[in-house]
């Protein structure tokens, strides 16, 4: 007779895990990933300071992203207030992947009439090559099929990922702001109109808008905030450049940026 052995967290581990008991001295939870075991979250660990009541922080039926503090012989202790905002943001954000890549595998399963054996094993495959099955559908979405190619998924079942990625509206960003350009010479309008259509024949994310002398909107589209922001940077310093050469003014002000799609 062999004893399946319970998977359990590892010290310094960021988890989510659900209240499932409020008392005085601390509240009683679930982990989520670990099939439910329980873990315990001190008074102590739920806030900063006194604390004087546990069910001003903590409510049965909550979920909450709590840092591994201690396990020893299955008694796990857990923290609120050790898990900074930046690591809450970063798990909920992997939690939310999960989610999504379940519900489509749950969809290829469906719509190529697959076992949950057979579901089982692409999911493995795709584990293989990468950190998600949501980043693999998104890669899928953005460069086409053959981007799982080497996995050697049956045809049926890569047809319904194609199908299903072909749907899948990517995530983008936009970032803008408004540029404000004169240049007093004869021919100053011609000067600024040929340098604006130079960068845009470069980059067909970017657009501008103008607004009325002497402001121009600038805004460009990418898939991260990080990803516009490195196209827009050098855009901008070369049409200061050349404005400026030419005996112009230039001046750029940031507007909000915004996500454009979300998936």
């Amino acid at each position: 007779m062999s004893t399946e052995i319970q998977e359990m967290p590892e010290q310094g581990e960021i988890i989510l895990a659900t209240v499932t008991k409020v008392m005085d001295h601390g509240a009683y939870v679930t982990l989520d990933e670990y099939d439910d075991i329980q873990g315990f979250l001190h008074i102590s660990e739920i806030a900063p300071g006194w604390i004087r009541s546990v069910n001003r922080f903590v409510k049965d039926g909550e979920k909450k992203v709590l840092l591994v503090k201690k396990v020893k012989a299955g008694d796990i202790d857990l923290s609120l207030k050790q898990v900074s905002k930046d690591q809450k943001k970063q798990k909920l954000k992997e939690v939310k992947k999960f989610e999504k890549g379940k519900t489509l595998l749950q969809n290829v399963q469906d719509k190529a009439k697959l076992s949950d054996e057979e579901i089982e094993k692409i999911e493995d495959k795709i584990y293989t090559k990468f950190d998600s099955v949501y980043d693999a559908f998104m890669e899928i979405a953005r460069n086409g099929i053959i981007t799982i190619k080497e996995l050697k998924l049956a045809k049926k079942t890569t047809t319904a990922i194609e199908d299903i990625c072909s749907k899948i509206k990517l995530p983008s960003v936009e970032i803008r702001g408004i540029m404000e350009i004169t240049n007093n010479k004869s021919d100053g309008v011609e000067i600024i109109k040929k340098t604006l259509l130079d960068v845009i024949k470069k980059d067909s994310t970017l657009d501008i808008t103008y607004l009325g002398a002497p402001k121009y909107r600038i805004s460009i589209t990418s898939e991260d905030f990080k990803s516009a922001e490195k196209t827009l940077k050098p855009i901008i310093q070369e049409i200061q450049t050349n404005i400026e050469k030419k005996k112009g003014v230039f001046k750029f002000t940031r507007e909000d940026s915004k996500k454009t799609r979300e998936n």
